[in-house]
C-alpha cells in the first residue's frame, strides 16, 4: 500500500496493487478510507480502484488518518510506503499504542449458560 498526496490537491491517496485482496481493501475502508472504483468503457477490462481519505477532512485530519492506518496494516503484514509530508508522528504513536493496549487487555470470557444454571443451583442447594 502506498500513500500519497495528489498533486495540485490535498485528497490524499491510499493506492493498493492491482487484483489487491478483498481483505486489504475492506480493511482500509474500516480504517476509514473512502473506496472508488471506476469501471472500464469498454466491455472487458478490469476496474480501476483506489481508496482515498475523505474529503470532508481537513488537511492535518488526512495526514492524521493515513498515519494512523499504518501501524494496523503493517500488523496485518502488508508493506506500507507513506512520505514524509503524510506522517504524523504522534498519530502514528498513538494508533501503535492503542494496538498494544488491546493486545495486552486480558480477555475474560463470558459464563457459559451451563455454568450460569450450575451456580443458581448450587446456590439453591446451600
Amino acid at each position: 500500500m502506498a500513500g500519497y498526496r495528489k498533486p495540485l490537491t490535498d485528497t490524499v491517496h491510499a493506492d493498493t496493487p492491482t487484483g489487491a485482496p478483498e481483505q486489504l481493501l475492506a480493511l482500509l475502508d474500516r480504517l476509514g478510507f473512502d473506496r472508488n472504483t471506476v469501471q472500464p468503457a469498454g466491455p472487458s477490462g478490469p476496474a480501476y480502484l483506489w481508496h482515498e481519505a475523505p474529503a470532508h477532512l481537513g488537511e492535518d485530519e488526512k495526514k492524521q488518518l493515513a498515519s494512523r492506518a499504518v501501524p494496523t496494516l503493517l500488523m496485518a503484514g502488508y508493506v506500507v510506503h507513506i512520505p514524509d509530508y503524510l506522517f504524523d508522528e504522534a498519530a502514528y504513536r498513538s494508533a501503535a499504542a492503542q494496538i498494544r493496549a488491546q493486545r495486552a487487555a486480558p480477555t475474560t470470557p463470558a459464563p457459559s449458560a451451563g455454568a450460569s444454571s450450575r451456580a443458581r443451583s448450587a446456590r439453591r442447594a446451600g
